[in-house]
């Protein structure tokens, strides 16, 4: 393998990259209206020489090269999230402006700079004749922002592809990334009872009921685990409903809506007995439950799922971390950052469901995502590409 080649190929291939990032940037594209920006990166995948372009049930794009025994796929999730308070943009969000190297826009880091580079890496592969004993599937996947972690379920579990090994490129900053924290979304709810607000001793107010809960789960957040990689869980109360039978009625419901954060060694079952243990403590009657996602794909496609996103991590010395750092130093001969994602990504079903060696490396940085300042450089999908490109040599060859 010819890594000079490479590194010139995805250099000459910038300009290509940049206009392609520019026109998924200008397709608005939030989860459930994918539609138009898969159908351009199907445009794109075609043009630059893929050997088959599908899209799912799901409405997940792959573009496939290569008929080997080894099956490696890298994602980029197509949706993005909404622009927000249009007043805090210093650009139009959907315009893909480019000025001075950089590209600014929704989606700009997170993430459809993953899929600029992905699919000039193809054409990078083929081009180059690297085409080695695996199968290579770049994997545009859809509705990751409303439930990160569902279009890989659906890809595994339907049987669309079985990869062994998934790259996932979200914005690193150019740093190989092993693992991040794992989250779930639950419900608290206390029950009272009615009564006229002018005599509220005749009544059960829930919403008094929940206050010693709330109190607890803060305190609870305070003593949470704590890995020394991938950082301490955490536990909020995001969200307060009631019912109540008018304004001037004591409320005979509450609920509270919960974040919470899993590092290393909690799970599903530890998080909710955290609380029922502060139901017992507090002598309070409650109950939780862990919310249900149940949306159509832009498809039409209704696929559910508990809010649960489990936690993963690769040990450093693993073959897929290590095969990941071996690609970089080789590439750009310059030592690799190894280190995890604040956020969540695909990587909860890949890695954190089914144990499918999972690393990630992707251009632009995390601190953009999700931002008014949403942006990637230039040379980051360069670089991005490169990598794409070499990585399944590396990965397949002891």
């Amino acid at each position: 393998m010819n890594i000079n080649q490479i590194n010139k190929k995805a250099l000459q291939y910038k300009q290509d990259m940049v206009a392609f990032l520019r026109d998924m940037v200008a397709i608005p594209s939030t989860s459930q209206n994918e539609k138009d920006v898969v159908l351009r990166v199907k445009e794109e995948m075609e043009k630059c020489g893929f050997d088959e372009v599908i899209i799912d049930g799901f409405g997940n794009i792959l573009g496939r090269i290569g008929t080997g025994s080894t099956v490696i796929a890298m994602d980029a999730h197509l949706d993005t999230v909404d622009v927000g308070n249009p007043d805090l943009w210093e650009v139009d969000p959907f315009k893909g402006d480019y000025r001075d190297g950089v590209i600014y826009g929704r989606g700009a880091s997170d993430q459809e700079a993953g899929m600029a580079s992905m699919v000039y890496a193809g054409k990078i592969i083929k081009e180059l004749g690297l085409e080695e004993d695996y199968t290579l599937y770049v994997v545009g996947s859809v509705m990751e922002e409303d439930c990160d972690g569902l279009c890989w379920q659906y890809l595994l579990k339907e049987d669309v592809i079985k990869p062994d090994v998934v790259v996932i490129t979200e914005p690193t900053n150019l740093g190989i990334y092993r693992g991040h924290r794992g989250r779930m979304e639950m419900r608290v709810k206390t029950v009272g009872l009615s009564c006229h607000a002018s005599a509220p001793e005749r009544g059960e107010n829930a919403i008094y009921k929940m206050t010693p809960i709330i109190m607890e789960i803060e305190r609870l957040n305070e003593r949470l685990k704590d890995d020394p990689f991938l950082g301490k869980g955490t536990i909020a109360v995001t969200q307060i409903f009631f019912k109540s039978p008018s304004q001037n009625a004591v409320a005979d419901e509450c609920v509270i809506q919960l974040d919470r954060r899993l590092t290393a060694g909690e799970t599903k079952e530890s998080a909710v007995e955290e609380l029922e243990e502060i139901f017992k403590k507090t002598g309070v009657d409650a109950q939780v439950e862990i919310l249900q996602y149940s949306e159509k794909t832009y498809t039409g496609l209704l696929y559910p799922t508990e809010k649960y996103y489990p936690t993963w991590v690769f040990p450093e010395e693993s073959e897929v971390v290590q095969k990941a750092k071996k690609t970089f130093e080789t590439l750009f001969n310059t030592p690799a950052s190894i280190d995890k994602w604040t956020f969540s990504t695909n990587g909860i079903a890949t890695a954190g469901m089914f144990g499918i060696p999972t690393v990630g490396f992707g251009p632009a940085n995390e601190i953009y995502a999700h931002s008014p300042k949403d942006q990637c450089p230039d040379d980051h999908l360069v670089k991005a590409a490169a990598f794409y490109a070499a990585f399944p040599h590396f990965y397949i060859t002891d």
